[in-house]
């Protein structure tokens, strides 16, 4: 038996709610989703996930199931990537673009196993890239290739952090350590979690959006608040606190991590947002964008409208935000996609897209901050890289 997604009026509401409203969390709308932007401190949820950890819940993500023999070959032809050569187990990240070689969305693929395949979009893409999905498969043809929106069904946790392994491992018996212990970044197991009401499967995955090592656990909505309930007790000892979206945009901004609707959107392509090496040019057949994006590669990579995505590094203490103009010379050049203070290299950092010529490292440009002008350097992403 499976539990809907809770919607009051045009307000989407994750299986967590009720926990979340316990615990004092102040709510913001996200891709219409009503979700924790913070339970307290957003500084202290990001400084627990760079030291301790943090437990997020992602609900409002979407979850289609790709099954059948053909399942590989369509998402080949839906998807930029090679999905394809995926081995069982593993994931890939991937991007889903227009004819044009806009990007729709980005999104994680799974596959869990030899003919099924789990894609991840965001929340506020999941209904789009459901659709887009289902059109492609009348494109290609696939009568061997099903596909099922289990986005309303799933509920969606991630525990990230220093601390993360130490906390999941308390989730599961003994004789699965080694399938926590042992999994590799960008893959995933289906497992059985221990909680007070009995076992609950469990589709385990050591992904994440933070720039720490964690985990994220896609389980149905029913079984979602006692999981939440096991990883809270779990984690007590391990300074483990619940974290909203604040922490998390902050984390993904300083891990150089892209955000739909800041740095990618379907007036983006993947070169100019420096995700290149994502788009398998080279794989058999055609996909849907391949003639526009072998013409932007051919082009010159890195270029939309003459731009590409850079990071930048603030000289001062102001911080540039998001859609805050870019000038050389006082020419603009370029306009900010997101920015905030960096609470753990403690000075401001930003992405942007900047006119190529003035995107090599090293470049100082100046930021327009509502009137008055700030320095920054651009640098190489990400701002900040975990130590192994």
């Amino acid at each position: 038996m499976t539990t809907e997604t809770t919607i009051t009026g045009t307000e989407k509401r994750t299986a967590l709610y009720d926990q979340h409203a316990a615990l004092g969390a102040s709510f913001t709308d996200f891709g219409g989703w009503q979700m924790p932007l913070k339970y307290g401190s957003e500084l202290a949820e990001h400084r627990a996930v760079r030291e301790t950890a943090g437990l997020f819940d992602l609900s409002h993500m979407g979850e289609v199931f790709v099954s059948g023999s053909d399942a590989g070959a369509f998402l080949d032809y839906a998807l930029v990537g090679k999905l394809s050569a995926v081995a069982v187990g593993k994931a890939k990240y991937s991007l889903i673009c227009a004819e044009d070689g806009g990007i729709i969305d980005d999104l994680i693929v799974y596959r869990v196993a030899e003919e099924d395949y789990l894609v991840v979009p965001n929340a506020g893409n999941a209904a789009t890239v459901a659709a887009e999905l289902e059109a492609r498969r009348g494109q290609f043809g696939g009568e061997a290739v099903s596909l099922r929106d289990a986005s309303a069904a799933t509920s969606l946790i991630a525990v990230q952090g220093p601390n993360a392994q130490e906390i999941v491992l308390q989730l599961f018996p003994a004789e699965h350590a080694e399938a926590v212990t042992g999994l590799k970044y960008y893959a995933a197991v289906e497992l059985e979690a221990q909680l007070e009401a009995g076992s609950i499967p469990v589709l385990l995955a050591r992904t994440g959006y933070t720039g720490e090592d964690g985990f994220e656990l896609f389980v149905d909505n029913q079984d979602a608040s006692g999981l939440w309930a096991a990883i809270g007790a779990a984690g007590e000892e391990h300074d483990l606190i619940p974290c909203g979206l604040a922490a998390r945009d902050s984390l993904r901004l300083e891990a150089g991590m892209p955000l739909y609707g800041n740095e990618l959107s379907r007036m983006s392509n993947p070169y100019a947002a420096g995700l290149g090496a994502v788009v398998a040019l080279s794989k058999e057949g055609d996909f849907v964008g391949r003639a526009a994006l072998t013409a932007l590669k051919e082009a010159g990579a890195g270029t939309s409208a003459g731009c590409r995505l850079v990071g930048l590094k603030g000289t001062g203490r102001r911080s540039a935000r998001g859609h805050y103009p870019v000038l050389k010379g006082g020419q603009l050049v370029g306009e900010i996609t997101s920015g905030q203070p960096s609470p753990t290299l403690g000075y401001p950092v930003a992405m942007a897209y900047v006119e190529v010529e003035h995107s090599e490292n090293g470049t100082t440009l100046d930021v327009d901050l509502r009137g008055r002008t700030e320095t920054f350097e651009v640098v190489a992403l990400p701002f900040y890289k975990r130590q192994k």
